[in-house]
């Protein structure tokens, strides 16, 4: 076998090509990373860019934090500075960093310090991160500083460390995308004496920092940790490089193993790798390559290599399933994928005399094509028989599926001879001899490369013995035939190796682009589900038909215990223990069968694991499926359970916001109504009370014969007997209008009866007291309206207006007709409306101003709103330009209808209907 061609692919290559162009167009960015505050990352950054300046690189400071450090103070001179940007917040005056500036400006690198740091509410992002992701995209190269504690992912483990809970943090994503990491480190002690010596705060500062944060158990913890993440970043650029450059060489920075397993390899393989990795502190994979051979063995050896796969897992290692014609090209692949530099091979005793002439062991291929791989050869036990690593070299199937194999085959072979014999008076040879060698492919393609040889010989046979002169017999008249002979059997067996080779591939394919399908699609119909049933039933089909299992969704229910969805039918749940749901939705780990809790259990339990909390437990049958115990299949369905999990998540947030919305809805209504009722209800109430005692208290007291006081009491009783009357019917009438109660009762109206009905129902005593000024064209339209209704409009702006005017200013109504609207005005010269809150008064229960002693519930308006929002109409407030407010009611004109019809129509009163 040649050496495989490792070079990369053509798409790899194109995606290589593109992500390289992006590159180009994007700034570069170099993060000066530290433990903790005070280690140095601003100071390094700042000599970094003074070098930079040196070697006439053109360097700008966006802004630098130099929290009094006269060392890094000096380091800014010399350094052009971009104007910091005056934000008010408060009381405050804040500098903050201008992106707007940087960009005019668009230096060759710019210095942010600080990332995580939170702007000014009013800045153009929320976050220093989002205003360096900007500048990126620009094409300016960026310097920036960054503590360990701000990484999100992180940020919870340094809050329980140093029990300081980090308010500023940043996605990872950034720190990954980092092209360069720069670790400034300091040993905690030398930290502890810069802080005493006043370098990293002020005296009052650093006391506080000291009994807190800056305790030495806590800055060794925060540097293991950053120290860690550098480390991790600087493998996933060694990895890249790597792959890019060395066409996947593997190098030997740091120890790997792979080891190969199979159902012939016993479980002192995995131990003895398990062993191997610990002493070496070395990370560990162990594979099993599922090859044509592979899938033909019996269900004990496929099985053996599955609990293989699940010690293996079990004891620390990752796990995979691979797919392929050749097991070492399989795990050469997977090697320098993951950069594993050792691989562990199981040895047998004896191995086959034609593996050892051929050399087509797999120790023997690896060594050949992998020089840069050490092998390590472990001695199976020798009470196994000797014979190789299934998926790794060819495991043998059942004597019972290789004789049905093998008798197809001849059977095939026969058919075909029979086939041709009476096409032979018809046909040349050289053109029998295409059918026969259809016959092999024909075997190749159902029956694999074993039976596919032995149909290529049985063909060769039987053409020499029936059709090749002379006919029945073995021997040859012309030597050229016994060219053709070898010919077509060296093509024989060629095309049942490929087609044999390109079907198990094909098939493979299949598999994995219809597990890919099925994931898209559940993505796809979560996304649109709406309802906990509505999941339960999308995730259960598509487990179902992806795995061809039998499966139920368990969801929380009000009493947080795992419970089928409620559309669920009876007949379609599986009979699952609740109990051992139960463990698994508070543990968050499988159950049941294939795991370590309750192995012998016919079912399988996997729970929903969202990002929050676990949401619930997916059900399955496993069946002849083996979905427990094969990696692949494993992950797939905890990928389907994950999405599950999440869709479940959002829908549950959802609610959670609804319900929020609706109850803080409720909430401010109910306090707005109680404290309508508390003030402006109570007041009319305790005047009428007051009222009512006196009467009575004189009539007792003194006959009558004091008329006029007895008058004026009436008269002050009958007015707060209206108000209160009409504050409960505008709490009525907003009822109404928002519960859809009200039918309007369109019909002509004239304006300037509406608005001398309005004018007669307002308090008249309160009206006499202000000039009114009326301007109603003569030829105005009639309005198609619902004339009690728009009456209640006018009445309750006209109210409005007298109750916030002070007596002696003029208020009025006029109208107008701009286009194909009705404008109705209702004017004063008041002190006018609130900034700002020209829009909010129509809300309910708002008033203009909410500290008015004005009584009133803030209804009025909010019923003009609805009234004429109900007529297609709309209703605005502003402040006139000469002083006062202005409401105006615009309404559609309608096309008037002939004189007779009107006439028809009659002058019936209308009024609403509720």
């Amino acid at each position: 076998m040649t050496d495989p061609d490792i070079r990369p692919s053509p798409d790899a290559l194109l995606a290589q090509v593109q992500q390289d162009a992006e590159q180009a167009q994007r700034g570069r960015l170099k993060l000066f990373f530290g433990a903790s505050p005070g280690v140095g990352k601003t100071y390094a950054m700042l000599m970094a860019a003074r070098r930079l300046r040196d070697e006439g690189v053109d360097v700008c400071v966006g802004l630098v934090e130099t929290h009094g450090r006269a060392e890094t103070a000096r380091l800014l001179e010399g350094l052009e500075q971009i104007p910091l940007r005056e934000v008010r917040h408060g009381a405050h005056l804040l500098r903050e960093f201008d992106p707007a500036a940087a960009l005019a400006r668009r230096p060759a690198v710019l210095l942010v310090d600080e990332l995580a740091h939170s702007n000014a509410p009013g800045s153009r992002h929320p976050k220093r991160w989002q205003d360096v992701e900007e500048l990126l995209d620009a094409g300016i190269d960026l310097y920036t500083t960054l503590n360990v504690q701000h990484l999100e992912s992180v940020s919870d483990i340094v809050g329980g460390i140093t029990g300081v809970q980090v308010r500023e943090t940043l996605p990872d994503r950034i720190f990954e995308r980092a092209d360069e990491v720069v670790l400034v480190d300091l040993p905690p002690d030398d930290l502890l004496q810069r802080l005493k010596d006043g370098k990293v705060y002020l005296p009052e500062q650093a006391a506080h920092a000291v009994r807190n944060f800056f305790r030495k158990g806590n800055l060794l913890a925060l540097r293991q940790l950053a120290l860690r993440l550098t480390a991790e970043q600087v493998e996933g650029e060694m990895r890249d490089y790597r792959s890019r450059r060395v066409g996947g060489a593997v190098w030997d920075a740091a120890e790997a193993l792979l080891v190969c397993a199979g159902p012939r390899d016993d479980i002192g393989l995995v131990r003895a790798a398990a062993r191997l990795a610990d002493a070496l502190h070395a990370r560990w994979h162990v594979i099993t390559v599922e090859t044509p051979a592979l899938q033909g063995a019996s269900e004990a050896q496929r099985d053996h290599a599955l609990a293989l796969l699940q010690r293996a897992r079990d004891l620390g290692a990752q796990t995979a399933m691979l797919a392929g014609p050749h097991a070492a090209e399989a795990a050469l692949a997977y090697a320098r994928t993951h950069n594993l530099n050792r691989v562990v091979l199981g040895r047998a005793p004896r191995w086959p005399w034609w593996r050892r002439v051929l050399g087509r062991s797999t120790t023997a291929v690896l060594a050949r094509q992998a020089p840069d791989l050490d092998l390590i050869l472990i001695t199976r036990d020798a009470r196994s028989p000797p014979t190789a690593l299934a998926g790794l070299h060819p495991a043998l199937p059942s004597a019972d599926a290789l004789m049905r194999r093998y008798l197809a085959a001849l059977l095939i072979s026969g058919a075909i001879t029979l086939l041709a014999s009476p096409l032979r008076s018809y046909f040349d040879l050289s053109n029998t001899v295409m059918l026969f060698m259809l016959g092999v492919v024909a075997v190749a393609l159902r029956f694999g490369r074993g039976p596919a040889a032995l149909a290529a010989v049985v063909n060769v046979l039987a053409f020499d013995f029936f059709y090749v002169p002379p006919r029945f017999s073995f021997a040859v008249s012309d030597v050229q035939y016994v060219f053709t002979f070898s010919v077509m059997l060296g093509v024989g067996l060629l095309i049942g190796h490929l087609t044999s080779h390109l079907h198990f591939q094909a098939r493979v394919a299949g598999q994995r682009e219809r597990r890919t399908h099925d994931l898209y699609e559940l993505s796809r119909e979560l996304s649109g589900a709406l309802t906990v049933d509505q999941v339960a039933e999308i995730g259960t089909r598509v487990v179902q038909a992806s795995f061809r299992c039998r499966a139920t969704l368990l969801v929380l229910g009000l009493d947080e215990r795992p419970q089928p969805a409620a559309d669920v039918a009876a007949d379609a749940l599986l009979p699952f223990d609740a109990e051992l749901a139960r463990w698994c939705l508070q543990r968050g780990a499988p159950a049941g069968q294939g795991t370590d809790t309750l192995p012998g259990a016919p079912l399988f339990y996997l729970p929903l694991k969202a990002p929050m909390r676990v949401r619930g437990v997916l059900v399955v049958d496993p069946g002849n499926t083996r979905l427990s115990t094969i990696p692949e299949l494993r992950r797939l369905l905890e990928t389907c359970a994950t999405q599950i999990a999440i869709a479940l998540e959002r829908i549950h947030f959802v609610s959670v916001a609804q319900d929020t919305l609706l109850a803080m809805q409720a909430e401010r209504m109910r306090n707005s109504l109680l404290s309508a009722l508390s003030h402006d209800l109570r007041t009319p109430l305790t005047a009428l009370v007051g009222t009512a005692e006196v009467l009575s208290t004189r009539l007792v007291a003194h006959p009558p014969g004091d008329a006029a006081t007895l008058h004026s009491q009436a008269l002050s009783l009958l007015q707060q007997s209206r108000r209160l009357a009409r504050m409960v019917d505008d709490l009525l009438d907003m009822a109404r209008l928002q519960s859809g109660q009200v039918t309007l009762r369109q019909d002509w109206q004239s304006v300037e009866e509406l608005v001398g009905s309005a004018l007669r129902a307002v308090d008249a005593a309160a009206l006499a007291q202000h000039p009114l000024q009326i301007d109603l064209p003569a030829d105005f339209p009639l309005v198609r309206a619902d004339a009690v209704l728009l009456e209640r409009v006018l009445v309750n702006l006209l109210d409005n207006a007298l109750k916030f005017t002070p007596p002696g200013t003029p208020l009025g109504v006029r109208a107008r007709v701009r286009g194909a609207e009705a404008e109705i005005t209702v004017w004063d010269r008041g002190p006018g409306l609130p900034a700002g809150r020209e829009r909010a008064v129509f809300e309910t229960f708002t008033r203009g101003d909410p500290e008015s002693p004005i009584p009133g519930v803030g209804l009025g308006l909010a019923i003009c709103r609805a009234i004429v929002e109900a007529h297609g109409g709309r209703v605005t407030a502003a402040n006139a330009p000469e002083g006062g407010a202005a409401f105006n009611v615009r309404l559609p004109l309608h096309e008037m209808p002939p004189l007779d019809a009107a006439a028809e129509l009659g002058t019936e009163p209308a009024g609403p209907t509720p």
